[in-house]
């Protein structure tokens, strides 16, 4: 089932994955600007910026006000503030599973290391795993 707000985080997240898009947005950040003020950095067609721009305000992260003939564009924050939180429940997930694993190993290796009668798991920067005895000296 998809919810509202899954759809706005989608179509959010989609308009920052072009790297145009973000850099159109990165310029935002300093005030308003006009469509050929923001095309003016990228070698492709004032058509092909309007795309992109496009896809900016169907995602609610710019808006555009007519000013006469010109049209102005201003980013709109609370779409990417929306992101932004989205990414930081997760990141929270993630580290508590993260930090719930890497106590459950600790505790299996503390309980082999007992168990072995001196056989311990050495584990190395890389990820490996190498068993070694306490007589070997190392």
């Amino acid at each position: 089932m998809v919810r509202v707000g899954q759809s706005n985080l989608s179509r959010t997240l989609r308009a920052l994955a072009d790297p145009t898009r973000r850099a159109i947005l990165q310029r935002l950040t300093q005030g308003e600007a006009r469509v050929t003020e923001l095309a003016h950095p990228f070698a492709m067609s004032l058509n092909a910026v309007s795309k992109h721009i496009r896809v900016l305000e169907r995602a609610r992260v710019v808006r555009r006000r007519r000013a006469g003939r010109e049209h102005l564009l201003a980013i709109e924050p609370e779409m990417l503030d929306q992101a932004a939180s989205w990414i930081v429940a997760q990141r929270a997930i993630w580290t508590r599973s993260l930090d719930t694993l890497e106590s459950i190993l600790l505790a299996e290796d503390r309980l082999a290391a007992k168990t072995r009668g001196g056989v311990h798991l050495d584990v190395r920067r890389a990820g490996r795993a190498r068993r070694r005895t306490k007589a070997s000296g190392r």
